[in-house]
């Protein structure tokens, strides 16, 4: 859980330090963008490949260099003293992180019988999902506080930690042994469409908003590219005795049912994650470390519930009706911030999100565990893997698609507004508060009339508020029918029996 909390929380801690970084190396809004961008690249293709890389140099041995490395990429990036130093290192970075999660998950599920194993996920979920929501608190308190270069200085200790305990704890099963002595062919063709393929998707996704889709020559050419080479990926996969991502395993319908209910969550997950810094620091006036505060509650909501549920299913407690009852209260929170305006209180916020950070800690560990149990235990490595590529381009697609919800809804809204509100209008609620126009009453703006000596300028400008305040609405409400409809999708998961043979790792 210690390496896993690392790489996850490299993922939100140095977004909230992004401006004081822009300034640190007098970059502009699109160049420090690429901070982010070039270790989602890196995380993206090298996440598929750590099974393969696994089962050919041994998970212990592989884990312990991606440990190293990454705390040796955080010391760098700490003291990076130009914007191409910091993206070679967040590259380093990104590489490093890559196996943190897929082999944490593979050493839980050969360690714990399979009655303990989703009690083994909740405990190391907690690590998974607490502490991205913890790292803008924590990233908004250490960059008030000290400075932006600590919030990679962090790891370091951290890491040590990890190095030392998985050198003492963690050793590879005989059957991975075996496989290292009988190394086949590298699959080189299939390699280098994974990095083209992955690489070129996860920078349109991260960057595409910017270069407004595909009215871009750019986002055109390296989407066709992309589409291509992951086209050209699945056949060479298929076709290859040893690939380097296992396709094969999607043909268990109970696992490829399983990770697509995980591509939905990982999509509302960090999508929403996105959504409320921005929605509380750019329309609520809040600063990193107040947002950070606000959003708070909800990993801990996640904390109790994985815990609960992981209690529940040692006592061999059937949990998927858990699942069903996580999206029904994510769908209740989802529905509650769908009617946020911008007057909303601390507390209408915080409720909501607490419930919906209790809701996945239900889903999570449940899931996650009923997904990796359906694979034999050979394969677990190139299953564990595949399921952390899909998590990852499901919360890179939730990402960029709420992001583009949110802009072109707003100016839909905006254009609503304004065909209804004349400058005489203006003019009179500035001197006056008169009655709202009845298309304006409509949208419900009471934001304007506090607005009335502030001029037609303000006003405008309190128009755009609203515009990107009904899109906020929008997004929350489409994402609680989604959740709705996801309900029953616990009936269609097999229960998991333990298997013969299935033995703790030692």
């Amino acid at each position: 859980m210690m390496g896993t909390a690392l790489e996850v929380l490299d993922n939100s801690i140095v977004n909230v330090a992004l401006p004081h970084l822009q300034g640190s190396f007098s970059a502009s809004i699109d160049e420090i963008s690429w901070v982010v961008t070039s270790y989602f690249a890196a995380n993206g293709i090298m996440i598929p490949m750590t099974g393969w890389i696994a089962a050919r140099f041994g998970r212990k041995r592989y884990f312990m260099f991606s440990v190293l490395l990454f705390v040796v990429a955080s010391a760098l990036c700490g003291a990076a003293r130009s914007l191409d130093q910091m993206v070679v290192f967040r590259l380093l970075q990104g590489v490093a992180g890559a196996a943190m999660v897929p082999l944490s998950q593979a050493i839980l599920m050969e360690t714990f019988p399979p009655r303990e194993q989703q009690m083994a996920m909740a405990t190391w979920g907690m690590g998974v999902m607490v502490v991205p929501i913890m790292g803008p608190t924590l990233g908004g308190w250490i960059t008030e506080n000290w400075n932006w270069r600590w919030n990679f200085y962090i790891n370091i200790p951290i890491g040590v930690i990890a190095l030392l305990m998985v050198s003492a704890f963690v050793h590879d099963p005989s059957y991975l042994r075996q496989r290292r002595e009988g190394r086949g062919n590298v699959d080189y063709f299939g390699m280098a469409m994974l990095v083209l393929g992955l690489g070129l998707l996860q920078v349109v996704l991260d960057r595409g908003q910017r270069a407004d889709w595909f009215d871009s020559a750019w986002v055109v050419y390296a989407t066709t590219i992309a589409v291509a080479a992951i086209v050209l990926l699945v056949i060479q996969e298929l076709r290859f005795g040893d690939p380097i991502v296992d396709l094969r395993i999607l043909k268990s319908p109970d696992f490829t049912f399983s990770m697509l209910l995980i591509v939905a969550m990982s999509s509302v997950l960090f999508g929403t994650g996105l959504l409320g810094p921005v929605f509380l620091q750019e329309h609520l006036g809040y600063d990193a470390w107040s947002a950070g505060l606000t959003l708070a509650p909800r990993g801990l909501g996640t904390m109790v519930s994985m815990f609960l549920v992981g209690q529940l299913a040692r006592t061999g407690f059937d949990t998927r009706p858990l699942i069903g009852l996580g999206f029904v209260l994510m769908a209740f929170s989802l529905w509650t911030m769908g009617h946020w305006n911008l007057q909303v209180s601390t507390w209408a916020v915080v409720w909501p999100s607490t419930v919906m950070g209790f809701a996945m800690g239900m889903i999570f560990p449940t899931l996650s565990a009923a997904t990796l149990s359906y694979v034999p235990r050979e394969r677990m490595g190139y299953a564990s893997s595949l399921y952390s590529m899909m998590r990852t381009v499901g919360a890179a697609v939730g990402i960029a698609y709420l992001t583009n919800v949110l802009v072109s809804h707003q100016q839909t809204h905006q254009a609503r507004l304004v065909e209804h509100f004349t400058a005489f209008d203006a003019w009179r609620m500035s001197q006056t508060a008169p009655p709202m126009p009845g298309a304006l009453q409509f949208y419900y703006l009471p934001e304007i009339v506090t607005g009335q000596k502030q001029g037609i300028a303000g006003i405008y400008g309190m128009i755009q508020a609203q515009a990107a305040m009904l899109s906020y609405n929008d997004i929350y409400r489409t994402l609680a029918f989604i959740m709705m409809f996801l309900v029953p999708a616990f009936l269609l998961l097999r229960r998991v029996q333990q298997r013969t043979g299935d033995a703790p790792a030692h």
